[in-house]
Protein backbone atom coordinates (compact mmCIF):
# COMPACT_ATOMS: atom_id res chain seq x y z
CA UNK A 1 0.00 0.00 0.00
CA UNK A 2 1.16 3.78 -0.73
CA UNK A 3 2.70 5.32 2.20
CA UNK A 4 2.14 8.67 0.37
CA UNK A 5 -0.98 11.08 1.28
CA UNK A 6 -2.81 13.84 -0.90
CA UNK A 7 -4.33 16.66 0.24
CA UNK A 8 -8.64 15.60 0.32
CA UNK A 9 -8.41 12.24 1.15
CA UNK A 10 -8.59 11.31 4.40
CA UNK A 11 -5.65 10.09 5.69
CA UNK A 12 -2.85 7.03 5.06
CA UNK A 13 -3.65 3.44 5.91
CA UNK A 14 -0.75 2.14 6.11
CA UNK A 15 -0.43 -0.67 8.57
CA UNK A 16 -2.73 -2.85 10.20
CA UNK A 17 -2.80 -0.78 13.35
CA UNK A 18 -4.54 1.92 11.36
CA UNK A 19 -7.01 -0.35 9.33
CA UNK A 20 -10.54 2.15 10.06
CA UNK A 21 -13.28 -0.91 10.05
CA UNK A 22 -16.71 0.37 8.22
CA UNK A 23 -19.23 1.85 10.64
CA UNK A 24 -16.39 3.25 12.75
CA UNK A 25 -16.61 7.09 12.58
CA UNK A 26 -13.52 9.29 11.86
CA UNK A 27 -12.82 12.62 12.48
CA UNK A 28 -10.02 14.29 9.67
CA UNK A 29 -9.22 17.71 8.91
CA UNK A 30 -9.91 18.39 5.04
CA UNK A 31 -9.94 21.72 2.50
CA UNK A 32 -9.58 23.90 6.06
CA UNK A 33 -12.60 22.30 7.46
CA UNK A 34 -13.01 19.71 10.32
CA UNK A 35 -15.22 16.57 9.58
CA UNK A 36 -16.65 13.75 11.38
CA UNK A 37 -17.96 10.89 8.71
CA UNK A 38 -18.88 7.65 9.07
CA UNK A 39 -16.82 4.99 7.23
CA UNK A 40 -18.36 3.59 4.20
CA UNK A 41 -19.94 7.13 3.63
CA UNK A 42 -19.28 9.15 0.62
CA UNK A 43 -19.94 12.45 2.10
CA UNK A 44 -19.10 14.02 6.03
CA UNK A 45 -21.90 13.41 8.45
CA UNK A 46 -20.44 16.99 9.66
CA UNK A 47 -18.52 19.77 9.14
CA UNK A 48 -16.98 22.07 12.04
CA UNK A 49 -14.64 25.13 12.46
CA UNK A 50 -12.77 23.50 14.96
CA UNK A 51 -11.46 20.13 16.27
CA UNK A 52 -12.94 20.29 19.77
CA UNK A 53 -16.03 21.08 18.06
CA UNK A 54 -15.62 17.92 15.68
CA UNK A 55 -13.86 15.62 18.49
CA UNK A 56 -17.32 16.05 20.54
CA UNK A 57 -19.56 15.00 17.52
CA UNK A 58 -17.67 12.19 16.53
CA UNK A 59 -17.25 10.61 19.95
CA UNK A 60 -21.45 11.63 20.38
CA UNK A 61 -21.87 9.73 16.82
CA UNK A 62 -19.62 6.54 17.72
CA UNK A 63 -21.56 5.99 21.32
CA UNK A 64 -24.44 5.93 19.58
CA UNK A 65 -23.48 3.45 17.76
CA UNK A 66 -21.19 1.39 19.73
CA UNK A 67 -17.86 1.38 17.56
CA UNK A 68 -14.39 3.01 17.05
CA UNK A 69 -13.79 6.78 17.13
CA UNK A 70 -10.57 7.83 14.92
CA UNK A 71 -9.14 10.67 15.32
CA UNK A 72 -6.61 11.87 12.62
CA UNK A 73 -4.17 14.72 13.22
CA UNK A 74 -3.91 17.94 11.05
CA UNK A 75 -1.34 15.64 8.86
CA UNK A 76 -3.78 12.95 8.25
CA UNK A 77 -2.15 10.05 10.48
CA UNK A 78 -4.12 8.57 13.11
CA UNK A 79 -3.91 10.51 16.79
CA UNK A 80 -6.35 8.88 18.85
CA UNK A 81 -8.76 5.73 18.62
CA UNK A 82 -11.54 5.57 21.26
CA UNK A 83 -13.59 1.89 21.48
CA UNK A 84 -17.05 2.72 22.76
CA UNK A 85 -18.06 0.74 24.63
CA UNK A 86 -15.15 0.81 26.58
CA UNK A 87 -15.89 -2.84 26.75
CA UNK A 88 -15.46 -3.79 23.38
CA UNK A 89 -11.86 -2.09 23.86
CA UNK A 90 -9.07 -5.36 22.57
CA UNK A 91 -6.71 -4.36 24.51
CA UNK A 92 -6.10 -5.18 28.06
CA UNK A 93 -4.88 -2.05 29.24
CA UNK A 94 -6.87 1.14 31.07
CA UNK A 95 -7.62 3.92 29.78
Amino acid sequence: MSKFWFPGIPGPTTTSEETVMKGDVETYHENGTWKTKVEGNSQASSTHDTKDEAISKGREMAVERGVEHIIRKLDGTIGERNTYPRSRDPRDVSG
